[in-house]
């Protein structure tokens, strides 16, 4: 069967993080709006109790609330010439299944970029020359700067209800903050979260020396609080069980806990989920959008027709569907031609595993963002010369592993696996094992993109979008040199069974524990045409009723996480199309 569904002033595919604060800006407005989400309703209390939520098995080993590979996966090819395979086990793309999407189950690290990684080609050309840049790396400026992003960034963390310290309010440094951090008009709306016994020593040792620690800031709510929509939120409780599950003791920031209580109550809004958008429709002259085409959980096809369309899914399904209903030119690595799928970058990762004799870390107490860094070796807050890389990576104690069936394999090399002896070392090495995480910076590079698969197809016979992606040149050097500052640290804390690794020393897989699953680019903003998908209003270049907010949008990742910077673009695009869009539809550019 099939059925049209009554014409909607903006439709918007996916209802994660980008998707409500998007749905909750444009019907506080007045405008009538439809939201597509793949996924089921998820309730926080009724959803995530906290009799029920923390279970192990249930969501770190059995994934329950993620996306499954049978729903949607990927191809993976490390050079175009291998021949890409599908993901069909659990691995490190941790998509969501219900509304809220990966909003519901991140570890809420709650990170602004700095001014520099908003910036990189301008700023790396000005201050090193283009001989920085290693041959065919892909850099340039997301078309936004850090200071027109602040106020939006600052509504996002008061509608999260973010903790944390502020280094810089209004160019004054902060005592105990990042001094790296670019200006904030006000602090956070909550305080940072209680140190971990791991955090102090780790802020302890980089003081001595000479490095600069403070708190990360994080989703996890640092006291009881009413955040800018009128909800109440309540203090975190540590009790460990943050990324791979919800929350339902509305401690996590969320879609679910921070924005859906309000969005639900407005008339102006219609959610339909469990079901799934299978292409945005071009109008009679190609030229803009006219709606969404999706499959309901009956199998029936319906199509939304509307004024607007957003997309806002997962990176990886955002650009997809656009190659999909074929908006915009495919990129081209042999000529270089082409934007749609061009600049696919994604997060490099350094650690130093240890072991802290006669120490006693508790790190069942944890929440996903626990931790202090230091950004003294991020972006560019180091000089580079002759160094042969750009960007960094933020270097931190990490709290957020203490679940007792994920740490039960990191026993020291040579100790037995089993028996009494495994009993014993277990519990020692629980209470004592530690991380260094150095979460490096991305830029992309001309052989790394995304297409659709010539081979596989999903199951409603849709090509699966295809991963050429292998760490560059770039990515080694600088992976490296943090692997050694991780390792520096390590043994200043006066670790034991120190073992530090570059991920990027070895090929890119989806399956190696500890990684990330911050995939970025592929539909990215920018200030030219030639080398962008969308204009800096993340308004698409060929369609101007056409807006794509997440992920896609970034041509380079900095050594954060990326959701809160998600969440500012998405906001400002908001704005934009009430302030200007509505008023005289075309380009904001």
């Amino acid at each position: 069967m099939e059925y049209k569904r009554p014409k909607a002033d903006v439709v918007i595919v996916g209802l994660g993080w980008s998707g409500s604060v998007m749905a909750e800006e444009l019907t506080r407005a007045g405008l009538n709006v439809v939201a597509i989400e793949r996924g089921a309703y998820r309730e926080t209390s009724a959803d995530f109790p906290t009799t029920s939520d923390p279970d192990e098995l249930r969501y770190s080993v059995r994934k329950e609330i993620l996306q499954p590979a049978s729903v949607e996966t990927y191809t993976i090819r490390n050079n175009v010439n291998q021949t890409a395979l599908p993901g069909r086990e659990w691995n490190n793309w941790t998509l969501g299944m219900n509304v809220g999407g990966a909003g519901t189950h991140w570890a809420a690290a709650s990170w602004r970029f700095l001014p520099y990684d908003l910036q990189v080609a301008s700023t790396v050309k000005e201050r090193y020359g283009l001989k920085q840049l290693v041959d065919g790396l892909i850099v340039q400026d997301f078309g936004v700067t850090y200071n027109e992003l602040e106020p939006f960034y600052d509504r996002f963390e008061k509608i999260a209800g973010t903790s944390g310290t502020a280094g810089v309010i209004n160019g004054v440094k902060q005592p105990g903050g990042n001094p790296f951090e670019g200006s904030r008009s006000h602090p956070y709306p909550t305080p940072s979260l209680v140190r971990s016994r791991w955090n102090d020593i780790f802020d302890q040792t980089t003081t001595k020396m000479g490095y600069h620690p403070f708190p990360v800031p994080a989703g996890t709510i640092g006291a009881a609080y009413k955040n800018a929509l009128d909800i109440e939120l309540a203090p975190c409780t540590y009790c460990g069980y943050c990324q791979l599950y919800g929350c339902g003791n509305w401690s996590k920031s969320s879609p679910n806990a921070c924005v859906m209580p309000a969005l639900m109550q407005r008339k102006n809004f219609t959610m339909l989920t469990e079901c799934e958008v299978l292409r945005v429709e071009k109008s009679a002259d190609g030229k803009t959008a006219a709606g969404a085409t999706f499959i309901d959980s009956d199998g029936n096809y319906g199509f939304q027709p509307a004024d607007i369309v957003v997309i806002s899914a997962y990176q990886l399904d955002n650009v997809r569907l656009l190659m999909l209903s074929k908006f915009g030119q495919m990129y081209n690595p042999k000529t270089g031609e082409g934007t749609l799928g061009r600049a696919f970058n994604f997060q490099t990762l350094s650690y130093a595993f240890l072991n802290l004799e006669n120490e006693f870390l508790n790190p069942f107490m944890n929440t996903g963002a626990l931790a202090t860094q230091i950004d003294d070796f991020n972006g560019d807050n180091f000089d580079h010369t002759g160094l042969g890389f750009i960007g960094g990576a933020g270097i931190q104690a990490l709290s957020n592993t203490g679940l007792p069936i994920s740490l039960s394999d990191q026993i020291p090399a040579g100790h037995r696996q089993w028996g009494s002896s495994w009993k014993k070392d277990f519990q020692s090495g629980y209470q004592n094992w530690a991380m260094v995480q150095g979460q490096g910076t991305s830029y992309s590079h001309r052989e790394q993109f995304l297409d659709l698969d010539p081979t596989y197809k999903d199951r409603h016979g849709q090509p699966l979008l295809r991963l050429t992606y292998d760490y560059n040149l770039n990515d080694r050097r600088s992976g490296a040199y943090i692997r050694d500052r991780c390792r520096e640290i390590a043994e200043a804390v006066g670790g034991k069974n120190i073992r530090a690794v570059s991920f990027a020393d070895d090929h890119y897989s989806p399956y190696r524990p500890f990684d990330s699953s911050h995939t970025m680019g592929g539909a990215v903003m920018g200030l030219d045409p030639k080398t962008s998908v969308l204009n800096r209003f993340q308004q698409h270049w060929d369609a101007h009723n056409l807006f794509v907010t997440g992920a896609s949008s970034f041509p380079n990742n900095g050594g954060y996480n990326p959701t809160v910077t998600i969440g500012a673009l998405t906001i400002r695009t908001a704005r934009a199309i009430i302030e200007r869009y509505i008023k005289s539809p075309g380009s904001l550019v």
